[in-house]
């Protein structure tokens, strides 16, 4: 008999940011490698053969857990990864939401008629996964190996080991990221022991004990954005640029006697006028929400992409919805082979500081700025991998 440990990989840059990764290559966020040393402790005293893994940075990265301090080696397989979304790929989930309802709708019930545009369908990944899953514990088949996949991959494959067909997957609820499935193998027969169980991870780094779109009894909704192309020729959104900028600038320093609306404006289009990603702006439904500008010129030869202004509306502002803003700037960058995000914070900006360090950003450097001094702040978003087991 083979005993399969099949565990979802850690909070991934989609999990956070809200955008569709399913065969994007993907990042581990700060709290997934916390999630990681949690698996890790978990597995100490467990033994293990061999391990496993999708061929995509997440779970990789998360597969460190198990197979560094085991000392084994890692054996990857594209046949372990998640749901190809095709089109779809690192787009906001609201985005596709409001462009594709009938399409999302055939998503959220699991319907074997899904698929998104260019990508595969539920049927196709289940019998993917129950495939690669039996070959394996057919290579190992008195052996205890761990097999780390994709919460969609997860969801479906197991559902077909339960014999649980499309129609019933909503009892089976979601799995949380590093949450671990406990399978025994035995000449091509499958019993599953335990799914889904994230009883190493405390409610501090748990993804699921911070969202909410997944518990029908919570009625607090998750804020999901989606980005709006701004077109800075009209009048109207020229005016929403001028009202933003001034709204940043007074609350930060109460005053606007150095302020420099029409600057910002002129800059903005200039940027705008060379490359219409260079402005976006935030919706909540059909409210704008927040404004995002980039200047694609500012760091390019050393692979840096600079965040000029992002801004939310106040509204929004205790509503955990900054980072999508983080996550749009890297969906603009990192096709462009840009490895870093930077951008310039006042000393003064106190909660804006903590946001920032909270999601990666750190102090590289500092200038006077208009009433004292500017940090320089700088993000990783390369895939060189930035975090510790220790």
């Amino acid at each position: 008999m083979t005993t399969l440990y099949l565990i979802r990989h850690a909070e991934a840059e989609g999990n956070l940011y809200r955008r569709i990764h399913g065969q994007y290559n993907s990042l581990i966020t700060d709290n997934g490698y916390r999630q990681i040393r949690a698996l890790q402790e978990r597995f100490a005293d467990v033994p293990i053969d061999a391990v496993y893994s999708s061929d995509l940075f997440r779970t990789m990265t998360t597969a460190r857990a198990i197979y560094v301090p085991k000392g084994l080696p890692l054996q990857t397989r594209s046949d372990l990864r998640e749901l190809n979304m095709g089109e779809w790929e690192d787009r906001s989930w609201a985005g596709i939401d409001r462009a594709n309802k009938e399409m999302m709708g055939l998503f959220s019930a699991t319907s074997p008629d899904f698929r998104a545009p260019g990508g595969e369908s539920f049927p196709e990944v289940r019998r993917r996964g129950t495939a690669a899953l039996l070959d394996i514990a057919a290579k190992h088949p008195n052996g205890t190996v761990a097999v780390f996949a994709h919460g969609t991959f997860i969801r479906n494959t197991v559902a077909e080991f339960l014999g649980i067909g499309p129609e019933n997957m909503k009892k089976m609820g979601h799995s949380d990221n590093t949450a671990v499935s406990l399978l025994e193998i035995e000449n091509g027969k499958v019993h599953v022991v335990y799914m889904d169980d994230n009883s190493h991870l405390t409610p501090e780094i748990s993804t699921l004990a911070r969202q909410h779109w997944w518990n029908k009894a919570d009625k607090k909704l998750d804020v999901n954005l989606w980005f709006a192309p701004f077109d800075l020729s009209q009048e109207e959104n020229r005016a929403f640029y001028r009202a933003c900028r001034e709204d940043a600038w007074k609350n930060l320093y109460g005053r606007l006697d150095r302020y420099d609306g029409e600057g910002f404006l002129s800059e903005a289009y200039h940027h705008w006028q060379a490359n219409p990603q260079s402005l976006a702006m935030a919706m909540a439904g059909s409210h704008p929400s927040g404004l995002l500008q980039l200047d694609l010129d500012r760091g390019a030869r050393e692979k840096k992409g600079y965040i000029s202004f992002l801004y939310l509306s106040p509204e929004q502002r205790r509503n955990g919805v900054g980072v999508q803003l983080i996550g749009k700037s890297i969906s603009v960058y990192r096709p462009l082979g840009r490895d870093w995000l930077q951008l310039s914070c006042s000393e003064a900006n106190k909660p804006a500081l903590a946001f920032y360090e909270k999601y990666g950003f750190r102090k590289s450097s500092s200038a006077p700025g208009a009433y004292g001094t500017l940090y320089e702040m700088e993000k990783y978003i390369g895939y060189e991998d930035q975090g510790e087991l220790d």
